[in-house]
């Protein structure tokens, strides 16, 4: 008989919450973070963001931990680009990556 109840998006949520926060920790440690330390952290906060696509509670949880939207919107990039990213900070990114293409092209000055 199986018992196991499924997970409701407010629990989600909290869990995604708290990975989110060990994330944002991770990214920001001064001492060294084992690797797969780091992409279990990431995989599973991955999961559950997967999971909450559709849930009010998403936006603001990614306005609130810069890691976790940055992890979402390369999740999400081939649907929706840098949808989460500054227009003004994407397009000088795009001018800046075309300023090193040109200079790879010419050579050394």
């Amino acid at each position: 008989m199986d018992t196991t109840q499924p997970v409701t998006p407010k629990a989600r949520l909290a869990v995604a919450h708290l990975l989110a926060q060990l994330l944002e920790r991770l990214d920001r440690s001064a001492e060294p973070v084992g690797a797969e330390q780091y992409q279990s952290v990431v995989r599973h906060l991955a999961e559950e963001l997967q999971e909450l696509q559709s849930h009010a509670g998403l936006s603001p949880l990614l306005d609130a931990f810069p890691a976790t939207a940055e992890l979402y919107e390369n999740l999400n990039y081939q649907h929706a680009g840098l949808c989460r990213s500054s227009l003004e900070l994407s397009l000088n990114a795009e001018q800046q990556a075309r300023k090193a293409i040109e200079r790879a092209m010419h050579g050394p000055a």
